[in-house]
């Protein structure tokens, strides 16, 4: 019988600093192909690969991650065939992947399993940034056309944004990442009962191993090692971002970065003369989507993404014990505790759970992370035969979560389908949440933003009654006095304004 499971037979990384002596200011286009001919030669065949490929998958850049997007020095309007003509790849299909850093591992795990089913031969997986690069020409009031006319075949699966936030918190001012899981951080430390200091060194602690790894990775943004109380204070050039977030905590964006996976089955790679120490196997994975935020139970934590790991090492056949490396995607510290407690991982347990540094010392690349963080994964378990990897790859706020196990040992596979996980996330009961919030409340989770011109709060608690509110204040008094003391647990008096926001009008700390 054929042998169609499905491997990782080349990955590939490209990457530039601006302050680097060959810095070149490449586009996205350029990078990516660049990673993608990386993956191409990693494989290590005797002959081209690149007329082998089947399909061109490629992860959507920030600044094309939206309605009415306009790039600033222009896009090509059919990435993954710009990327394709530049390595000699002719695919009859090519793809763009939704909006999320979930998007190379689920991507890995849906041609993993074409593969398997013999409705493809090859399928080549990519993406880039040059956020960086941009913010960069920018500000020296430099321009560059990156604009591209390639046409062609695309299957562009859209914007995948419907139901990732609510009105219910946007309306208030928690519509970016950072304010968002700024809530979901404090309300772990509310479960936590620790105070502002104790749950800073926490989040250091965490981080400050990633640090090390990011220092001896060439791809990384950042190389600079940090212990975990230069981590948790604050300074000048640690500045608090959203409570409880000093800067060096939070995805780094400015990033140069593209990577790219090569996947096809054991008997292809075989026939094409790949030599067996390239190739990685996936032994499971599994796709989960968690719905809005504000309608969760539970905001301290994301169970579907703990589901989903769960289920990934169940596919593989094997406890979360068996595994030797992670990469738990790392945009705030929140996504790693998530999964990291949820799998009964202890704090002291010292397995890395990054292999490439993490988002924010690596490089939060956009969405596409999670393709450095499989590549990274792919050379590390070839160095080390016969260990076991998991990637965790997480989308949106703690919304879309995707895993894959990896290694170079045979896997026995099976296939998997996460339907009934996702419906198993579906059923899960959500709260009642009042529309214009007024009386008295309780405070559950908060964040400050200090983006601004002045900070401005933002709370999510229970009226009374048992609804949940959101509700906000740009109040100088108020956010001062919730800046003094703890808001977690704090009394609050809220009043709804015409536009359906609710606003705190007076706040008495919990005793």
């Amino acid at each position: 019988m054929a042998d169609l499971r499905p491997v990782i037979i080349g990955v590939g990384e490209a990457s530039e600093r601006i302050d680097a002596p060959d810095y070149k200011a490449l586009s996205p286009v350029a990078l990516a192909a660049l990673a993608a001919q990386a993956a191409l030669d990693d494989a290590d065949a005797p002959e081209a690969l690149a007329p082998h490929v089947d399909v061109i998958a490629a992860i959507r850049q920030f600044e094309v991650s939206g309605p009415g997007a306009k790039p600033p020095f222009g896009a090509a309007d059919n990435f993954p065939r710009a990327v394709a003509k530049r390595i000699g790849a002719d695919p009859a299909r090519a793809i763009l992947e939704p909006v999320g850093g979930q998007g190379p591992q689920h991507l890995v795990n849906e041609f993993a399993q074409a593969i398997a089913r013999g409705e493809m031969g090859m399928a080549l997986l990519v993406g880039s940034e040059a956020i960086s690069t941009v913010r960069h020409l920018a500000s020296k009031g430099e321009s560059r056309d990156w604009a591209e006319t390639v046409g062609g075949q695309l299957e562009d699966r859209g914007f995948g944004v419907e139901g990732l936030n609510s009105q219910a918190l946007s309306r208030h001012g928690a519509r970016t990442p950072i304010s968002v899981y700024a809530l979901f951080e404090n309300a772990r430390r509310a479960k936590l009962k620790l105070g502002r200091e104790a749950y800073a060194l926490e989040m250091g602690r965490l981080f400050s191993p990633f640090t090390r790894v990011a220092a001896g990775n060439p791809h990384a943004m950042s190389r600079e090692i940090y212990k975990p109380d230069e981590l948790a204070t604050v300074t000048a050039p640690n500045r608090l971002t959203s409570d409880p977030f000093p800067r060096r905590m939070v995805a780094r964006d400015q990033a140069n970065q593209g990577a790219a996976v090569l996947l096809t089955s054991a008997d292809r790679a075989r026939a094409l003369g790949v030599p067996e120490h390239r190739l990685v196997y996936l032994h499971g994975g599994a796709d989960v989507k968690e719905r809005a935020p504000i309608e969760r139970q539970d905001l301290s934590s994301s169970p579907a993404s703990v589901l989903a790991a769960k289920r990934a090492l169940d596919v593989a056949g094997m406890s979360v014990d068996e595994i030797d490396l992670f990469d738990l995607y790392s945009c705030f510290p929140i996504a790693v505790f998530n999964v990291r407690d949820g799998l009964g991982i202890s704090s002291t347990d010292l397995r890395p759970l990054t292999v490439t540094g993490g988002l924010p010392f690596f490089g939060g690349a956009g969405n596409n992370y999670s393709m450095h963080a499989i590549a990274s994964m792919v050379r590390a378990l070839r160095h080390h035969p016969g260990d076991v990897g998991l990637v965790g790859a997480n989308g949106g706020f703690l919304s879309k979560y995707s895993v894959g196990v990896y290694s170079t040992k045979p896997s026995h596979w099976t296939g998997f389908e996460s339907a009934g996980l996702q419906a198993q996330v579906d059923a899960w009961p959500a709260p009642t949440v009042a529309a214009a919030a007024a009386g008295e409340g309780i405070i559950e989770t908060y964040t400050i933003d200090y983006a601004g011109p002045a900070p401005h709060a933002v709370a999510v608690g229970r009226l009374a009654g048992g609804e949940r509110f959101v509700a906000m204040s740009d109040a100088p008094d108020i956010v001062d006095a919730m800046i003094a003391a703890d808001p977690l647990g704090a009394k609050v008096t809220l009043a709804a304004d015409e536009n359906g926001r609710s606003h705190i009008k007076a706040f008495t700390p919990a005793a």
